[in-house]
């Protein structure tokens, strides 16, 4: 699996720890951006720490800004744990140690700070009324769009484009509201010329996979990383030969297993998560940025395809005359 951190890993802080292990084209993490939250990292990595570890990402996640000001025996008594426990913490989300950890969230929430003066990254309650759950979403979806950005591997992002620049077709698998991250994918892809494809029943994405071959390229999108139908179809697509790109918002999920190449979201999602609010701003971030740098690989093409594509559509659009040219312009005169 590609090294898709932006902090140090425990291998760098610890000589005896094992190294991670990188895809066929090396470990990515050059090119992200070295001022990125940890508490992105930190939300990214909750899921797989031991109990008591997230314990204290909570302690840390629900004021990063008292932290960064606390001793470590208050922060631990404060997770009902162990000092030992904290140092363990930090080691897991790669940061060398508490004093490292305490620098890096006084400095995450002076950035924060300077972007907002504003509190709405609280959760939707019950009591909130229509102004404020719009002032909470639109600054959820922000927040996930700007963070996604700052935690970016702008290195890995390179090397998919790569692949699928020069793919003979991408399948593109994705099921709930990953699906319709998928089905935009697959269109931006086709207005350029790509082949491309876009699945969300499971029979048909194991079908899809099992015909692919070298050259090909399998995108499998899931914000858990842990959905079994899109896990398993990247799984036989690598089988297959083809190059796989997982999008995620968990660096340790499943998915990231059977992937040559990790892309990770940074999504907090609130009460209606079921909804798939934040997480579908960031995919779609990460999905116009693969966009873009396939249609940069061909450029001239790609241009003649989106006005060729455009054109075909035209007459149906209001005004537009029927013979295919469009109305002058209202001047209000």
């Amino acid at each position: 699996m590609p090294t898709v951190s932006k902090f140090p890993t425990v291998s760098d802080l610890d000589p005896a720890a094992p190294a991670p292990a990188e895809g066929p084209e090396g470990g990515g993490g050059a090119g992200q951006d070295a001022d990125a939250s940890p508490l992105v990292r930190i939300r990214s990595l909750l899921p797989g720490l031991a109990r008591a570890e997230q314990r204290v990402a909570q302690v840390v996640l629900d004021d990063p800004s008292s932290v960064s000001r606390r001793s470590i025996t208050e922060v631990a008594l404060a997770a009902n744990t162990s000092e030992t426990t904290v140092t363990r913490f930090c080691k897991a989300i790669g940061v060398g140690g508490y004093p490292q950890l305490r620098i890096a969230l006084a400095a995450d929430t002076a950035r924060t700070a300077a972007r907002s003066s504003r509190n709405l990254g609280g959760d939707i309650s019950r009591d909130d009324d229509l102004p404020s759950v719009v002032s909470k979403v639109s600054f959820a979806d922000a927040r996930a769009v700007e963070e996604t950005a700052e935690q970016l591997d702008i290195a890995e992002l390179e090397r998919v484009i790569a692949a699928m620049a020069t793919a003979g077709r991408v399948d593109v698998y994705g099921v709930g509201a990953s699906a319709f991250v998928a089905a935009d994918l697959q269109q931006k892809l086709h207005r350029i010329g790509r082949v491309s494809f876009a699945w969300s029943d499971t029979h048909i994405m194991l079908t899809s996979a099992a015909v692919l071959k070298g050259g090909d390229v399998a995108v499998g999108i899931s914000h858990t990383g842990a959905t079994t139908d899109t896990v398993e179809a990247l799984r036989v697509a690598r089988e297959r030969g083809a190059t796989t790109v997982a999008l995620t918002n968990y660096p340790r999920s499943p998915i990231t297993e059977v992937a040559d190449h990790v892309l990770t979201t940074a999504a907090r999602e609130t009460t209606f998560r079921s909804g798939a609010t934040a997480s579908r701003i960031a995919q779609l971030t990460v999905i116009d940025c693969l966009f873009i740098g396939v249609a940069q690989q061909h450029l001239e093409e790609s241009v003649s395809a989106l006005d060729a594509t455009r054109d075909a559509v035209g007459t149906h659009r209001l005004g537009v005359r029927p013979d295919g040219r469009r109305r002058p312009r209202e001047t209000g005169k």
